[in-house]
């Protein structure tokens, strides 16, 4: 969310960043909001004025009973009740007024980083770097669930009997590999000096519009039924939500943690959730990391998280590259963001396996996240997050890139401790 100041110095800033994301339909957003912060300044300027009437009638109140002229008396007493009425009818107006500021502002985008490339959509982001060779094998890889059920690993009619399609039964050394992943992802973060975490897995609604935009809301979160809580997509929902309406003494900055959770979906709007598939589905484990930091240090964090994905991977023999996202994938809380791909032998080609974003200070002007400088002064921080890995879709990159010719999985060095020192899969 954009500071309502530089707002109303910038308004042509601010609806050329709008243009730059493609979302013309919202530049009327902009003249809106400033009318009505216009009238709200004016509210509260006359209500000011009105209580200082106030107190000097209510002076004059005091006078005019010692001297006796009490019809006098009356009428200023009247004159303070019909201002009471005003500042009354104000004050109601000025709580609509700012309700109306705030939704409008909830929905304006973000100002992008000057360095993200301009364009309508996914299909115009820019690759940035590679890492590792991709290699095409002499032989077919088969489609990812096929390479499970070889291993008696998953099972998916079960699940579509149980809860519909969206949801698996992980079964025997798949699911072993699956919690392995998320457990060598843990113990790499934490030898990378973040500290661990397990958040609470659902959050108030507050939170949820303090993290995420509107339209991400309304695509991705499930609701509990009576209950003011939701479901988190990703922990970093929650993470961040730690520090709702914290006062964060300097010195202490930057937080780095990672964190572990199931994660749920709704997945709407989305191109369907595949029936003998697991790279869309509505519910799956993660790690995560994020880092709230001082505003001049967060493009040194965006770079230090998208690598340690990237290392993650390399480490275990799957090639990656980085992808800049361009200014119409971005959402609109987002300054910049890149996603980490795998390759994926079998598609030969990439696929997301990971997303890293700056949010600047929107989350932290929403949860009200500030941090005290040495100065004494108070000013926002900036949030960062990115994933570590999201089992199972880089099951699906693990298997088809460790696959041999006989059907056997390769287990990387790295993951054989927490395969019970297995080195492959059979």
């Amino acid at each position: 969310m954009l500071d309502m100041k530089f707002l109303r110095e910038n308004p042509e800033i601010v609806k050329q960043n709008i243009r730059n994301k493609f979302q013309d339909r919202k530049l009327p957003l902009v003249d809106q909001v400033l009318q009505l912060d216009q009238e709200n300044r004016d509210i509260k300027k006359e209500v000011e004025a009105l209580r200082a009437q106030r107190n000097k009638l209510s002076k004059q109140i005091g006078a005019l009973m010692g001297q006796g002229k009490k019809a006098e008396a009356e009428e200023v007493k009247a004159q303070v009740a019909a201002n009471a009425g005003r500042v009354d009818e104000l004050s109601q107006r000025e709580r609509q007024v700012e309700e109306e500021i705030r939704k409008i502002m909830m929905t304006i985008p973000n100002i992008i980083d000057p360095s993200v490339p301009i364009g309508k959509d996914d299909s115009e982001n820019v690759e940035v770097e590679r890492f590792g060779e991709p290699v095409v094998p002499d032989f077919p890889i088969p489609y990812h669930t096929e390479i499970m059920e070889r291993f008696s690993g998953i099972d998916l009619d079960s699940a579509r009997k149980v809860a519909g399609n969206g949801f698996y039964y992980l079964m025997g050394d798949i699911a072993r590999l699956h919690s392995a992943v998320i457990a060598y992802a843990r113990d790499f973060m934490i030898d990378r000096g973040f500290t661990y975490c397990v958040p609470p897995f659902m959050i108030r609604s507050n939170v949820v519009t303090g993290v995420m935009s509107f339209d991400e809301m309304d695509a991705m979160m499930y609701k509990i039924e009576g209950e003011d809580l939701y479901l988190i997509g990703t922990s970093e929902h929650s993470m961040i939500g730690k520090f709702i309406d914290t006062v964060n003494p300097e010195e202490n900055l930057p937080y780095t943690l990672t964190s572990y959770s199931p994660c749920f979906r709704k997945e709407k709007g989305a191109h369907g959730i595949e029936e003998r598939g697991v790279y869309r589905i509505h519910q799956f484990e993660k790690q995560e990391m994020i880092v709230i930091c001082k505003p001049e240090e967060s493009p040194k964090w965006f770079d230090v998280l998208w690598k340690n994905t990237v290392d993650l991977f390399r480490s275990l023999d799957i090639p990656v590259r980085t992808l800049e996202c361009c200014s119409g994938d971005l959402a609109d809380l987002k300054v910049k963001s890149v996603d980490v791909e795998a390759w994926s032998p079998r598609q030969q080609k990439y696929f997301e396996v990971g997303s890293c974003s700056n949010l600047g200070d929107a989350q932290a002007r929403r949860l009200q996240i500030r941090v005290a400088g040495a100065d004494g002064k108070k000013y926002l921080a900036h949030t960062l997050n990115n994933t570590v890995v999201a089992p199972p879709r880089m099951l699906i990159a693990f298997l088809e890139n460790n696959l041999n010719a006989d059907g056997t999985v390769n287990i990387p060095q790295a993951l054989q401790p927490y395969m019970g020192g297995k080195t492959k899969l059979s």
